[in-house]
């Protein structure tokens, strides 16, 4: 199991690594062929990002009442 402070260094690290593929995006024009694997690359991280957060403030309780 990590530690809390190990998944914010993880969420820290791929918020860097999104931030540079934003600004590596904003500089190809819209039709680079390049541009659509960047966004599926952006997307992935999104994702990653957000689990991340959640098992930092994942829920507490039961779901069935």
């Amino acid at each position: 199991m990590r530690t809390e402070q190990q998944i914010q260094s993880k969420i820290n690290e791929l918020t860097l690594q999104k931030k540079n593929l934003e600004a590596r995006l904003t500089q190809l024009p819209g039709d680079h062929p390049q541009r659509e694997s960047l966004l599926a690359q952006h997307l992935r991280l999104e994702d990653m990002i957000l689990m991340l957060e959640w098992v930092l403030d994942a829920p507490t309780g039961s779901y069935h009442l």
